[in-house]
């Protein structure tokens, strides 16, 4: 009984642990953006510097993932029972500070996969602590996954999944899964009608007006029955300008065949000059809210293509459609249509490319320990007549001795 409720929590604690890591990594900005929300709320914001958050969101992920691995496939059972222990010693008072005082709307433990509300966070944590506790007094009775000898592959092919096949190609691209209102094939304008209607709506702080005469645009775009480009900068100050000639190249074939271009910003109108001043931009700039655009995209800045007002396309800066694929009107390319990768696909590219992998090693893991095991048996097994015959047979000590 004892040994059923220690893996029980074992894998309560694995489970949360590698979810919560890994949509941390899927969207490592969304991460970043949440640790700078809790240093402000902390009266730490001179510590929430790029520099600082987006490596601490990177790590965060990957420790909160490697940590759940370990527990699942029980690597280095004593250690990793303390360091949880120490961790849900640490985060549950946390929360309970963040359920009293409300500073921030939700933890982020989840990323926006699993939203919870401050006081859930906190009753979660208090049965995480508890099974917590009890992992850590009995670590031994967790049976191993995988033999000793080859932990190490596990801990590294972790390591290398979640930091640069997930959090490396969500940060250089745009994340594999997005929870986000504004997902590709997410119908806008239905969410805005909702909104109009006075029912709630994820779109409550979207809006779009012209930077020039602040005339709001918003009904007039999602109702647009065409394509439309959004380049979205939240703030034009940090953009990334490495692909300012593959903007601009998007922004002369939109020209080309009269689909609607608009830069979405939240910067002053100092910031859009001198963003036209070095870039040579002539498209037309709107404002919106910062927030609002750091969660229709992740990335500064990234394009967004919408056809009668659901979400078509999403293109990090460093991804932008290429020369080939604007060879065409979207009406008749393959681009102006929804892609063909589904959410179920992406699942399966996560297991063949991880969970496979992994179960196959456990299983030719356990297979070489059986053959072991079954050999020296018959090692033993083959030996004992052997030894019987040499205890039946006098030796020559036994045949000198009178007694």
């Amino acid at each position: 009984m004892k040994k059923t409720v220690v893996n029980i929590c074992r894998m309560i604690l694995a489970l949360t642990f590698i979810l919560s890591g890994f949509v941390k990594a899927v969207d490592p900005l969304g991460t970043q953006y949440k640790i700078h929300d809790y240093l402000t709320a902390m009266g730490l914001g001179s510590l929430a510097h790029d520099m600082l958050t987006l490596p601490a969101a990177v790590l965060l992920a990957a420790a909160e993932f490697i940590i759940g691995i370990c527990l699942l496939f029980a690597i280095r059972r004593r250690l990793v029972s303390k360091v949880v222990l120490v961790l849900m010693l640490i985060m549950t008072p946390l929360t309970l500070w963040l359920a009293l005082t409300d500073p921030i709307s939700d933890c982020g433990c989840f990323g926006d996969a699993l939203v919870l509300t401050n006081w859930q966070t906190f009753w979660k944590n208090i049965v995480l602590l508890g099974a917590a506790v009890i992992v850590w007094k009995a670590p031994t009775l967790q049976p191993r996954l995988i033999g000793e000898s080859n932990q190490w592959i596990v801990v590294n092919y972790s390591v290398v999944f979640i930091l640069f096949i997930i959090a490396g190609r969500s940060l250089y691209t745009l994340p594999q899964f997005d929870f986000r209102p504004y997902h590709i094939g997410a119908d806008l304008r239905a969410e805005w009608l909702r909104m109009m209607d006075g029912e709630e709506s994820p779109l409550a702080d979207f809006f779009i007006e012209r930077a020039d005469d602040g005339e709001d645009i918003t009904e007039a775009v999602l109702n647009d029955s065409s394509y439309t480009f959004l380049l979205v900068a939240p703030h034009l100050e940090q953009a990334d300008d490495s692909q300012l000639d593959e903007l601009n190249r998007v922004y002369e074939y939109s020209l080309d065949n009269n689909y609607p271009f608009y830069c979405l910003t939240a910067s002053t109108g100092t910031a859009i000059s001198r963003w036209c001043d070095m870039t040579g931009a002539e498209y037309p700039f709107c404002n919106t809210d910062d927030i609002t655009l750091k969660t229709v995209i992740r990335s500064n800045p990234g394009l967004v293509l919408l056809h009668d007002g659901v979400v078509i396309r999403k293109w990090s800066h460093n991804a932008l459609p290429t020369d080939e694929a604007l060879t065409k009107r979207l009406e008749d390319s393959e681009l102006g249509q929804l892609p063909t990768e589904t959410v179920t696909s992406k699942i399966l590219w996560v297991l063949t490319w991880f969970v496979l992998p992994l179960m196959l090693l456990t299983i030719a893991d356990r297979l070489w320990a059986w053959t072991r095991w079954v050999r020296s048996g018959k090692k033993q097994r083959g030996s004992q007549p052997e030894a019987s015959e040499a205890r039946s047979t006098p030796t020559t000590e036994d045949n000198n001795n009178p007694n």
